[in-house]
């Protein structure tokens, strides 16, 4: 080989860090793009991912059969197809017209793959084609730690998105960084075309017919199992830490950056740490992954902590044995195509298959079963290899012992049942069980066994009792849950783990508004005393329907027009579950779609005063909440109209990123914290609205129509306004809260 070997390993590695870097950079990129056009929903990123993995296979397939050419001609077609794409560049949205509704599930795969589908999947090809170009040389090490380096640069690219390209730079910006970045991947790869050009096809590795690794389809069934299940855990963690904070690249890119991290850990040429993490595996399987059914448990840090570490060490774990199941090199593109196969499946099930199967995300607890039965078998806990250990014996003692944590498991459902909260007693017993169960995780089926009791002691019985009365719907955009209360005759209605309005199921208290829109809240002021602010016609407007709580507020008189973006929450209101807007307002019109973009078709100056109510679960989507949007908004409302948005949180704290909208603009802005949440039992919930207006007029006025209620000035602004190119919420976490503190 012509030059020098440790020079040339090193252009390939390089090549490869660089195209993985440049993947992975523009995954994030072209999902933060698309979200104001697509609700802000997290499912937004589980559907870029299925597309992503789509291509990703697309990829390993276009590598696996260019590399049965002759090495020249792949270099040829390779570099010519890598050039084309560039002409796709730079990144821009797809122009397609908005989805029916109910089709967002396959709309948001299709805005993606014609948004970035050329260039990535040429770029996805590189890591495989360029450790087949290296391996093509007979005096080339062997290619697998070149796998290791493609998922740290696909780990640093992701990384790099939300730490470095986001908050330094606009979105054009990042699309013509990413541009160049581009252009000099394609110079790298003819550099290393031309590092092979002396490398004759007779010089590729050659088995003879009887060296050649069988690959059956038992094998290969394993590669498609060990890759499916990390992907479709990776996608349904990243559900639950989207669902009550924010769709946005900081929270996505954790749970896929610890999905790359362990393919370098697991694949490394050292085995120490792989090793470690598959004998703790079964103990984090049975601790973490038994809340895994649970609907009901707060949505502090400690859960969140605890499903991903969850994910990662099941994803080495399992990665682990997928490179201890490898073939030679020269089955290298089909192991790779394998795996990309695997990984799609697991993709396509979490996100395309499971939002139309199943009415709540069980996705997860069973993706976490599949993933304790396919564990590597731990040598840490396998004590029925000791010497003078009898078979018959074993199992008896592996009975006993499993006997002994079903029992303690009841306790755990007991201690769940009456104390609800994760109490110390609950915590020890957990820990007990957990070590228990690792003395029997050599038998897979009983650790398996194990941890489905666990899940439903841990509070899966609430989940599969609501399943069961089919208490719940789920669509794109979330799931949520109606329960009757027959005592407190309460009906509520929540998204994912936050409630979103009740009713009352007493005939002579069903029209009165309840929870966050209640007579004390800012939104009850201003919707109960629109004809004083407006007069007898006020236009009025809401986005976000939930249970349509303030239609109630409705006058003989006045406009009402709902926003509100899912078809299943729109039926909630139309199938009798939620009678407001029937009662109360039946001559309202409900628009369905997102409301910033259809706030943008209403005729400028069309609403008096509009309500931002638009929460997914605890979260308001992102697009809804810049300067942008802002100017929707004020563009949609009349010059002397009020705009409210409800901000209530636990987990972000609004108030500076509306003070710092409203001084850029030059808006006068107010805040009513109303906390008579006992005022007439349970009947009220606290909240918190801002009340934004072009003058201090319009302000004044809101406060004189009911002078009893203190509405204060804005506190302190954020640095900065959040804009669709940049809206960083660290700055504005709650983290007492995440950890649990009241």
């Amino acid at each position: 080989m012509s030059g020098n070997a440790g020079a040339q390993r090193a252009l390939f590695v390089i090549t490869i860090l660089t195209g993985s870097f440049l993947l992975f950079l523009v995954q994030p990129l072209v999902a933060r793009l698309a979200l104001p056009r697509l609700g802000g929903a997290p499912n937004v990123w589980n559907s870029a991912m299925l597309v992503y993995q789509a291509l990703l296979l697309a990829g390993y397939f276009y590598a696996h059969r260019l590399s049965k050419l002759p090495l020249k001609r792949q270099g040829r077609i390779h570099i010519a197809l890598l050039a084309v794409a560039g002409l796709t560049l730079p990144i821009t949205l797809a122009n397609l017209p908005p989805p029916a509704a109910g089709m967002e599930i396959l709309w948001v795969p299709a805005l993606l793959a014609m948004t970035i589908g050329p260039v990535f999947f040429l770029v996805s090809a590189q890591a495989p084609l360029m450790q087949r170009w290296y391996a093509s040389h007979p005096a080339s090490s062997a290619p697998w730690a070149l796998y290791a380096a493609s998922n740290l640069g696909s780990f640093g690219g992701l990384i790099a998105y939300p730490l470095l390209a986001e908050p330094l730079l606009s979105a054009s910006e990042q699309s013509a960084g990413w541009s160049l970045g581009y252009a000099l991947l394609v110079v790298l790869v003819a550099l290393c075309a031309w590092s092979r050009s002396g490398t004759t096809d007779a010089t590729l590795p050659q088995p003879q017919p009887a060296a050649v690794e069988t690959v059956g389809a038992r094998r290969i069934v394993l590669w498609l199992a060990l890759a499916a299940v990390p992907s479709g855990l990776m996608l349904s963690t990243t559900t639950h830490l989207t669902t009550d904070l924010f769709a946005m690249p900081l929270l996505w890119v954790i749970p896929l950056s610890l999905y790359l991290l362990s393919f370098s850990v697991a694949f490394a040429d050292n085995r120490v740490l792989a090793r470690v993490f598959t004998q703790v595996a079964p103990l984090f399987v049975l601790i973490a992954g038994s809340f895994a059914a649970s609907s009901s448990h707060s949505a502090t840090l400690v859960p969140v902590v605890g499903s991903v570490c969850l994910l990662f060490v099941v994803c080495v774990a399992l990665h682990a044995r997928l490179y201890d199941a490898r073939p030679d090199a020269s089955q290298l593109t089909l192991f790779y195509l394998v795996m990309s196969a695997g990984g799609a499946l697991g993709g396509l099930f979490t996100a395309l298959f499971a939002p139309l199967l199943f009415d709540w995300v069980w996705e997860h607890p069973m993706l976490v079963l599949a993933a304790a039965l396919l564990l590597p078998t731990s040598t840490l806990f396998d004590w029925r290899k000791l010497k003078g250990i009898d078979p018959h014996a074993a199992r008896i003692t592996a009975a006993a012992v499993m006997g002994v944590a079903l029992a303690l498991c009841w306790f755990i459902y007991e201690a769940t049942s009456s104390e609800g909260d994760f109490s110390t007693r609950q915590q020890v017993l957990t820990l007990v069980v957990g070590l228990l169960g690792c003395l029997i995780a050599s038998w897979r089926w009983l650790l398996a066994l194990l941890l489905v009791v666990l899940m439903y002691a841990q509070g899966g019985w609430d989940t599969v009792d609501a399943s069961r009365e089919g208490l719940r719907t789920r669509s794109y955009f979330g799931v949520y849950t109606v329960r009757d209360f027959p005592v407190q005759k309460m009906r509520t209605l929540a998204h994912g783990t936050t409630l979103h309005g009740k009713q009352s199921l007493d005939p002579k208290l069903s029209r009165l508004p309840l929870t966050y829109y209640g007579p004390g809240s800012g939104a009850g002021i201003a919707f109960a005393n629109a004809d004083l602010l407006f007069g007898p016609r006020a236009r009025l407007g809401v986005v976000g329907l939930g249970t349509g709580t303030l239609a109630c507020y409705h006058r003989p008189g006045q406009s009402w027009r709902f926003f509100e973006i899912d078809p299943a929450v729109l039926e909630l209101s139309r199938n009798g579950t939620f009678t407001y807007i029937r009662d109360c307002a039946p001559d309202a019109q409900v628009v369905l779609g997102d409301a910033r973009l259809e706030l943008t078709r209403m005729p400028r100056g069309g609403m008096d005063l509009l309500a931002v109510d638009a929460f997914s679960s605890d979260a308001i989507p992102l697009h809804l909440m810049t300067d942008e949007a802002m100017g929707v908004y004020l563009d949609a409302l009349s010059p002397q109209g009020l705009l409210l948005i409800h901000i209530s949180n636990r987990y972000i704290d609004l108030e500076p990123v509306l003070a710092a909208i409203a001084r850029k603009r030059g808006l006068s802005a107010v805040i009513r914290d109303d906390d008579a949440a006992e005022e007439a039992g349970a009947r009220f919930t606290s909240s918190t609205w801002v009340a934004i207006a072009r003058t201090p007029g319009r302000i004044e006025d809101l406060r004189r129509v009911d002078p009893a209620r203190v509405w204060r000035p804005l506190g302190p602004s954020a640095k900065r306004a959040w804009t669709d190119d940049h809206a960083s919420i660290l700055p504005q976490v709650r983290w007492g809260s995440l950890l649990g503190n009241r």
